[in-house]
């Protein structure tokens, strides 16, 4: 079961869709956010998931200028990120979906990005 649920301390975050979403191994996962009350270009949006029992894991942040997207290692070549700021809208894609990415999806607006190397 891959859930979603839109995060941000003081804006609205809409999921699309609101509810739960099933789907089987091998399949694309296909989620997305509405924002409103801030102008999406300003920022940098991310999403993250949490699976059950388990650490939040970042999955990867988009940037207005999708050249400058940076996706976790774990995700690498299955994920993308997209945006449509003039509809203040965030989609991500994860296609050959494994048990393992079996968890609650959030996309959360980041009004400052830093980057950190982190090793595996």
């Amino acid at each position: 079961m891959f859930n979603l649920l839109g995060v941000n301390t003081s804006k609205v975050m809409e999921s699309i869709p609101s509810s739960s979403v099933v789907k089987k191994p091998g399949e694309t996962l296909s989620l997305s956010c509405r924002g409103s009350g801030f102008t999406y270009s300003c920022c940098t949006m991310s999403w993250v998931r949490k699976p059950a029992g388990k650490a939040l894991e970042w999955i990867g942040v988009g940037f207005s200028d999708a050249s400058r997207n940076t996706y976790a290692s774990s995700v690498s070549g299955r994920v993308e990120i997209s945006r449509d700021d003039s509809n203040s809208m965030v989609n991500l894609r994860l296609s050959n979906l494994k048990p393992e990415d079996s968890a609650v999806y959030y996309c959360a607006k980041d009004t400052h990005f830093f980057s950190f190397p982190v090793r595996y």
